[in-house]
């Protein structure tokens, strides 16, 4: 009886509604594949799939017996009568399944006997109709290797579904949850009228908004508050064209002669309202260079220069613009991004850490905690460091990126402590991803971490002006979100590319592991100082170790030098590459890694490549 009420309160508690849409297509490689999220294994609901009677699946009982589904139910859902009777090509059925929590994603799964040697996107793509992603197939039927399903096997197919738990709308609570996938011509104006709901229930269970577009090949989610029913002819909507061929209608005389004249009234009213923001623009400038004038005779140029830091510690303070281009786009005008940061207490600080706690202490500085329901880092600094670090954030928006949320200034204490406060990424560091031995990263999560530092790094050394050296980048530093994509952290001790030691930044930064020679040898600062970095992380996500001193990597790498036969080189390959993935990798694609991380850790700067060359090598990967 317990375990019962068990079940029916994770039911109706546990599963949270709302699901991201993804716009990857049917037979994208992206992962983890179109597939919604769930908490806890007893996750269970009802849910429905749009499914369009084809050639192969031209009945009700050739579609059911193809989703597991019964029979009864489907001709009373979609009110027909025979099971055998073929239906119109295109014909939309919905199929109720029960929907369930498989690992961390909820889905239906089905089985389908391959009858012959068939592509796995044929078989998602066509078969199923985009239901479920190639790469999601090819993911749980773990051994199968290559495009081709082998004749005569049998495939767990794990279809798309989401249980809508708690999710509730303007006009009542949602009940059930439908898969739709999207097909060439619809919109969500179209699929909110087939279902007869607001296109705004949509959004709202997609988190998406009217600006957002939505693709063929991929699928969303439908929230239904009743009983599902399908409209299938629409209210104003044009008869289908024939074929394929576009079609453009044909306008009366007295329909183009209006669009003509509201063209015309439209191009004056837009050319006036560009000429009055020119004006404006102009004045403004002129308001802002007399103001500038009358400021600087008050500040010398280094406290211009900073002058904003003041701003975020007493917000009675005033600041200075640090820019003279005379441009409408000068970043004198976006200088408000720089106070766009939370300001917390440091009472605050304390609560959300029991007092800073171990049992809240994830590094030497560094703690977890929640604030306002949300999981954030906080990291212990001094005044300094933490407005270096605010100038930098200030400057970065990426997605590689780890967000700067807040700062705290402990005014209690005597040494001038300061706190920065970053979101939280429930996989912790690179580190500890490839440490958990229970869990292992799978392989092409590990291209794809690679390829997402890399973007990181190539943003902050082309991407921004002034460019900047991350001079710390190490798996340690490296943080993974829930769906498995890197972030850049500890971005704050950068230093602008061309110093060095000699010049006023501080460049004493802890460094972990193997580090490029002409920094440690000269403190010469450039991009390939994280180039060098680069090929270390990379190293470390091929073989999963970490190498403190660099003598082990530098070893074991060597017959990527050439001088052995090719047999020779992949069992050494496969020698130095992580236990734990056992086959689960490409053995081509992890040569190509080897190759790209002894490149990126040659002894000469000039020898290795640029993070543009490197994104070039990971993006066939991903």
């Amino acid at each position: 009886m317990i375990r019962l009420l068990f079940l029916i309160w994770v039911f109706f508690v546990s599963s949270q509604g709302q699901q991201y849409y993804d716009s990857s297509t049917c037979s994208s490689a992206t992962h983890p594949g179109s597939r919604y999220s769930c908490d806890y294994p007893q996750e269970y609901c009802w849910a429905f799939l749009l499914y369009r009677a084809n050639r192969d699946y031209p009945t009700i009982s050739n579609i059911t017996k193809l989703f597991g589904a019964d029979l009864y139910a489907v001709l009373t859902l979609n009110k027909i009568v025979s099971p055998t009777e073929n239906l119109q090509p295109g014909r939309e059925i919905l199929v109720q399944i029960q929907c369930s929590c498989a690992g961390q994603f909820l889905q239906k799964n089905v089985t389908y006997p391959v009858s012959g040697s068939t592509e796995f996107s044929e078989i998602a793509c066509g078969v199923f109709e985009g239901l479920v992603k190639s790469v999601t197939l090819v993911d749980d039927n773990y051994p199968f290797h290559g495009k081709f399903a082998k004749a005569g096997s049998e495939l767990v197919v794990p279809l798309t579904c989401a249980c809508p738990g708690n999710f509730s709308l303007s006009n009542g609570k949602v009940l059930s949850l439908v898969t739709y996938p999207i097909m060439e011509g619809d919109s969500m104006n179209k699929v909110a009228q087939k279902f007869g709901i607001p296109v705004s229930d949509i959004w709202a269970a997609n988190h998406l908004d009217y600006r957002s577009t939505v693709y063929t090949n991929s699928t969303i989610l439908v929230p239904l508050t009743k009983e599902p029913s399908l409209t299938f002819t629409l209210p104003n909507s044009p008869p289908p064209s024939p074929g394929f061929l576009p079609t453009v209608p044909v306008e009366t005389a007295t329909d183009s002669e209006k669009l003509k004249n509201l063209y015309i009234a439209g191009s004056v009213v837009g050319l006036s309202l560009v000429l009055v923001a020119l004006i404006a623009c102009g004045l403004y400038l002129k308001a802002l260079k007399r103001w500038k004038g009358r400021k600087l005779q008050s500040f010398n140029t280094r406290s211009s220069r900073f002058s904003y830091l003041s701003t975020l510690s007493s917000p009675r303070s005033g600041h200075t613009g640090r820019s003279s281009r005379t441009s409408c786009l000068s970043p004198d005008l976006l200088v408000g991004i720089k106070y766009s940061l939370n300001q917390y207490g440091i009472e605050e600080l304390r609560k959300a850490t029991k007092n800073f706690s171990e049992d809240t202490r994830i590094d030497r500085s560094v703690y977890k905690a929640l604030i306002n329901t949300v999981e954030v880092m906080i990291k212990g600094s001094n005044v300094k460091e933490t407005h270096r670090v605010i100038d930098v954030h200030s400057k970065i928006n990426h997605i590689n990126v780890l967000t700067l949320l807040g700062v705290c200034y402990d005014e209690t204490s005597d040494d001038s402590r300061s706190y920065l406060i970053f979101e939280y990424l429930s996989n912790g560091s690179l580190r500890d991803c490839l440490s958990r031995l229970g869990n292992p990263l799978h392989w092409h999560r590990r291209t794809q971490i690679a390829f997402d530092v890399a973007t990181g790094l190539h943003y902050l050394h082309h991407c921004i002006f002034p460019s900047y050296v991350h001079m710390n980048v190490n798996s340690r530093s490296i943080f993974i979100t829930s769906n498995w994509r890197a972030k850049l952290g500890n971005i704050g001790p950068t230093t602008a590319i061309g110093s060095s030691k000699g010049n006023d930044h501080d460049t004493s930064i802890s460094f972990n592991g193997w580090i490029a020679p002409e920094h440690m040898l000269n403190g010469l600062v450039s991009e390939k100082v994280d180039v060098f970095a680069f090929g270390v992380v990379l190293l470390e996500l091929i073989s999963g170790r970490e190498d403190i001193d660099g003598k082990q990597f530098k070893d074991s790498i060597q017959f990527l030098a050439g001088g052995g036969n090719e047999g020779g080189c992949f069992e050494q390959l496969r020698g130095f590459m992580d236990p734990c993935l056992k086959e689960d990798y490409s053995l081509a694609e992890a040569l190509c890694l080897a190759v790209l991380a002894k490149a990126c850790v040659e002894d000469d700067p000039l020898h290795r490549p640029s993070m543009d060359d490197v994104m070039k090598v990971l993006a066939r990967m991903v």
